[in-house]
């Protein structure tokens, strides 16, 4: 633990010099439970406009009958707690779900037939130091989380938080075909996924008897700083740099520094753990912030200790905490969970919930932190030493002075369940930005029970199928409109895929573009998704039989599919 303490220590003696203050907002339970209802895309119902045509409407006829639960319980605890304090109450929850009926029985996506499940044999020179290796088979699964719970307790490993001798190690399904990006997903869908993910997040937890504390504290720095590159926002960080670098997704400065310690510091013995000079330190953070973004800073100076030591200053004087403010107790809550496949479905939750700035930038984190530990042999940088260094800069440790004998086992479980924590992030972060297939599902129901309810939906009738007799044999048309061919009829069968449509289009247009062209799946019960190479498109077909389908450069801030 002396590697926590330390790291602690000099955030501290950091923070006492600063001169910065920090404000803290404490909300009471009405305002804790409305907030929850906004996020959730419930807002309607707090303020008592939800009508049969209001905006979440469509969202709350796509709930199961454990998530109505919760958003039943969350909406009564508000009705309380508004009615103790003589505050006039929203409509009655019953009144909301009898007026909520539910979709056309046509409207659910049919399931997918590929869901397979396979266990993999851990990886050769994996570095994670793990005894046992299972198949993530629940993201292909069309059962929610909190549906499964019974069936997890069974069988799985417990948790474990002294080291990372006894991780378990979780693998993405071997059909890689069926799983979906979350930045693969058009903006709409991914509010949509974020609001059912919320209320999954909470139902979830309840089944597994996990309860959040009722009252946060809302900690961010004192607000009116826009120049510079530490203590600024996210947001204001990225619309600068995207005036230079267009489509980018994490702040300049921040991959700047991520590079250097990749090229630089990977074999540095203690890279992250040994600090720079604190004074160093403090000088390069003004010079960074005076001269970054003129390009004027000289970045040959810097040496990887030093990027160390800044890269995690900037996430430690990010205004709000990367993991935000209303989460960072659901983080800490799923500790009691003692099921790690548990734990790492709650963090996949959390993650899908998080704003789409601080979802990249942990991403490139994460994917950083498992290049250290790759190298741990030059390094002596393991997996669990990693995560004790970076804990204390994604959650600030809640008291101030360690030395207080009667709160010293406290912070104890406090510092290596935090590391526990960044240890789960890292050992599965090619898991927490997929979708799963549950949650796509839901996703494709609120946008057909939209579109049914809006007068939207395509006739099914003798008339529509003559007009597209090609919809009912199995053919699709796959349009190209930066291709010299524009236009392609394609006979689905049960092997055809996506990069199998791709090919014969760079074959047909002699080009060789394939990294910079995906297919997508546009309309229906979806606003967009970028498909997988290895999609069985005859499952997509089945699943969104009114979509179209268009070949198109990827987006520019997407990544390759490994």
């Amino acid at each position: 633990m002396e590697t926590y303490w330390r790291e602690v220590q000099n955030i501290k003696d950091e923070e006492e010099e600063r001169e910065e203050e920090e404000e803290e907002t404490c909300l009471d339970e009405a305002e804790l439970e409305e907030a929850w209802l906004s996020e959730a895309g419930l807002s309607s119902l707090v303020t008592g406009s939800a009508t049969e045509d209001g905006p979440a409407d469509a969202l709350l006829s796509t709930l199961t009958r454990q998530q109505v639960a919760t958003v039943t319980e969350r909406l009564e605890n508000y009705k309380q707690t508004l009615r103790k304090t003589n505050r006039p109450a929203p409509t009655h929850v019953q009144d909301i779900f009898t007026t909520s009926s539910p979709g056309p029985p046509d409207s659910a996506p049919p399931r997918f037939h590929r869901t397979t499940k396979t266990i993999h044999k851990p990886r050769a020179n994996s570095h994670l130091d793990t005894k046992q290796t299972v198949e993530a088979d629940w993201l292909v699964s069309e059962l929610p989380y909190s549906e499964g719970v019974s069936n997890h307790k069974r069988g799985v490993a417990s948790r474990h938080l002294h080291g990372n001798t006894d991780l378990l190690l979780i693998q993405l399904p071997s059909s890689r075909g069926v799983l979906v990006r979350v930045e693969d997903l058009s903006p709409a869908d991914v509010t949509q996924l974020g609001f059912i993910a919320l209320i999954e997040l909470s139902t979830f937890l309840s089944s597994l008897g996990v309860r959040t504390p009722k009252t946060k504290t809302h900690r961010h720095r004192a607000p009116g700083k826009d120049s510079g590159v530490f203590g600024v926002p996210l947001s204001s960080l990225l619309e600068r740099d995207r005036k230079l670098y267009s489509g980018e997704t994490v702040p300049a400065v921040f991959r700047k520094l991520l590079c250097i310690l990749e090229q630089t510091g990977l074999d540095t013995e203690g890279i992250l753990r040994v600090p720079g000079s604190a004074a160093r330190l403090k000088f390069l953070r003004r010079e960074l912030n005076k001269k970054f973004s003129a390009g004027q800073f000289d970045w040959s100076t810097v040496r990887p200790q030093e990027a160390s030591g800044l890269m995690k200053m900037f996430l430690r004087d990010l205004p709000s905490p990367l993991l935000t403010s209303m989460h960072l107790p659901a983080y800490t809550a799923l500790l009691g969970i003692p099921s790690q496949v548990h734990q790492v479905q709650a963090l996949h939750l959390l993650t899908l919930l998080l704003p789409e700035a601080n979802r990249h930038l942990l991403k490139v984190l994460l994917s950083f932190l498992g290049e250290v530990v790759s190298h741990q042999d030059r390094n002596r940088m393991s997996l669990w030493n990693v995560s004790m260094v970076i804990a204390p800069n994604l959650f600030p440790s809640r008291h101030g002075n360690k030395r207080c004998v009667a709160r010293q086992q406290q912070e104890m479980e406090e510092a290596v369940g935090a590391a526990h924590l960044v240890q789960l992030l890292v050992a599965h972060r090619d898991l927490l930005w997929t979708v799963p297939c549950f949650l796509l599902a839901q996703v494709r129901r609120v946008n057909q029970v939209t579109r049914h309810k809006k007068g939207l939906k395509k006739r099914q009738d003798k008339n529509y199928k003559n007009q597209v007799p090609s919809l009912w044999e199995g053919v699709i048309r796959v349009h190209a409109p930066l291709h010299s061919k524009v236009s392609m009829a394609i006979q689905l069968d049960g092997h055809t895929r996506a990069k199998d449509v791709i090919a014969r289009f760079q074959y047909e247009n002699r080009t060789g573009y394939e990294d910079v062209n995906c297919l997508f799946e546009v309309g229906g019960n979806i606003g967009e998704r970028c498909l997988h190479p290895d999609t069985v498109l005859m499952d997509v077909h089945l699943v969104n039989p009114s979509c179209s389908w268009l070949l198109k450069p990827r987006p520019q801030a997407s990544h390759h599919w490994a």
